[in-house]
């Protein structure tokens, strides 16, 4: 069993929040084993949100019996941090156990050190602020969400639900976090590297742009060149690449990569296929080139994976 805290206090944002107990503490009796999520405080207090709206949430004076805390949003300004926060938070980072931001949540466990070395994010608009603040840390900008350790930070709004849907493809596994994301009527995985926002929005790109990633995803397990992508699109391969590059800001032939290895992850998780079959069945020309891919992308072996998801 996985316990779960979710921060309230009295600066928290409510979007964030939201995403955290969509993800964490809504009861999913389809699963038989899931979170135990509380959404608690630490100032013994109704907390006052944006619109004037009022929470009470659960006091605890201590995290000692949680696995993860969830840090939604957390002033970016010289805030004073109370007492308890200080010391229950520095705490539960010493112990190894998880940590998660969404969003300005970030600036909560950079203010108290415990990201000092360390990799993490936030949103776009508070990357200046943030570096200037903490020049010890190692920030990454213009990404969904990094981990660097037990500590995750997503950027800002949606990409919580980003940085969620991978501790729960971490912890339950592909075939649950795909789930979880119909259920969200979102996107199953986004990779962490992806660019935080685009200049030309996916949605102003012509409908045979989206049309032909249709027909690539629901035909991964044959050859598919770049060539015949801009062929679906009816674009010229220059513009292609160009049109995909700002909305992915990666190449298409990485893309599909990618898109092959999520395909694989599912494989694995459902079915004892041999390493070969399941490769051809990816799409990938060998299990060579997908176990290569698949340790570049995930950090473990297509072996590993299986052992630790399948139950087949």
């Amino acid at each position: 069993m996985n316990r779960v805290a979710i921060l309230a206090h009295s600066h928290v944002t409510l979007f964030e929040m939201s995403c955290a107990v969509e993800l964490f503490a809504l009861p999913r009796p389809e699963f038989e084993d899931w979170y135990q999520t509380d959404v608690i405080n630490m100032e013994n207090k109704p907390i006052s949100t944006t619109g004037n709206i009022v929470l009470t949430t659960q006091y605890t004076d201590s995290l000692e019996k949680y696995d993860t805390l969830i840090i939604p949003g957390w002033p970016t300004w010289d805030y004073p941090i109370p007492d308890i926060i200080e010391r229950e938070v520095s705490n539960f980072v010493s112990a190894g156990k998880r940590l998660l931001t969404l969003c300005s949540g970030a600036f909560l466990p950079a203010k108290l050190g415990l990201l000092d070395g360390k990799v993490a994010t936030t949103h776009w608009m508070y990357e200046k602020a943030f570096r200037e603040q903490f020049p010890q840390i190692r920030y990454q900008s213009d990404v969904l969400y990094v981990f660097d350790g037990s500590i995750g930070c997503s950027a800002g709004s949606a990409s919580a639900l980003d940085l969620g849907l991978a501790v729960i493809r971490q912890d339950y596994g592909y075939a649950i976090a795909n789930q979880v994301a119909k259920r969200l009527v979102v996107s199953a995985h986004r990779q962490g590297g992806q660019t935080q926002f685009v200049e030309t929005p996916i949605l102003e790109i012509p409908n045979q742009f989206s049309d032909a990633l249709d027909w690539a995803n629901q035909n991964l397990d044959k050859s598919i060149s770049v060539d015949a992508l801009a062929n679906k699109a009816n674009m010229s391969r220059r513009t292609f690449d160009r049109k995909f590059r700002a909305s992915f800001d990666l190449s298409p032939k990485e893309w599909l990569i990618q898109q092959r290895v999520e395909r694989a992850k599912g494989l694995l998780e459902n079915n004892s296929t041999s390493i070969e079959r399941l490769a051809n069945q990816a799409g990938f020309e060998n299990a060579t080139t997908m176990r290569h891919h698949f340790r570049r992308l995930i950090g473990i072996s297509p072996h590993q994976y299986r052992n630790q998801f399948n139950n087949k």
